[in-house]
């Protein structure tokens, strides 16, 4: 039996973000899951994202593309916007570097149209993904799926997802930069910046 479901190119950063936007698309699209960030430090963090993105694929049967750790691109990238709060230009220049590999593969394999998890997070700016993924998806010519994953408890649902699964949850975003953000907040205010973290 034919499968008429179009072909979409996820981009995923991790596997607890990945698992309720696959709850949510599966039924109407055929998707295969891309794994390329480069901004993830240290290699280890990269690699236990990766073997969790990869345990999360098989158990629900959809395919994987990992791409290779490539962290010097990423740095070149962001160079001169190291001090730049999270939220800022440096997380612009790292969601435009994710979403045109992703656009460029998915143009490649010829998928329909490609789209990412990154506005599952709620610290994520689903606005601004949106237009960088739709003018890259122009500039490509693979159209990307507008969305806002964080909606209808979105977030929330990938946590009740993540603890079925038994996934890894990261505690920061995935840069070095992040991470010592995240560092110097918990030193300011270690109660409250554990309980942001379980949220």
């Amino acid at each position: 039996m034919t499968d008429l479901r179009k072909r979409l190119l996820l981009h995923a950063c991790c596997a607890p973000d990945a698992t309720v936007v696959l709850e949510r698309l599966s039924l109407e699209y055929q998707i295969t899951i891309f794994f390329y960030n480069p901004n993830i430090h240290p290699e280890s963090e990269y690699s236990l994202r990766v073997e969790e993105m990869q345990r999360l694929a098989t158990q629900l049967t959809v395919p994987l593309l990992p791409a290779q750790y490539d962290a010097e691109t990423w740095f070149q990238l962001v160079q001169g916007f190291e001090k730049v709060p999270e939220g800022g230009r440096r997380c612009e220049i790292c969601f435009e570097m994710r979403l045109q590999k992703t656009a460029e593969i998915a143009r490649q394999h010829q998928f329909d149209l490609f789209t990412t998890v990154l506005t599952v997070s709620p610290h994520k700016n689903a606005a601004l993904i949106n237009r960088i993924g739709i003018q890259i998806g122009r500039e490509v010519g693979v159209p990307f799926l507008e969305a806002n994953f964080k909606k209808k408890d979105g977030f929330k649902r990938s946590l009740e997802l993540s603890r079925e699964y038994q996934l890894y949850r990261q505690d920061y975003c995935g840069c070095i930069y992040s991470r010592l953000e995240r560092e110097a907040r918990q030193k300011l205010a270690p109660g409250a910046q554990k309980k942001q973290d379980s949220a």
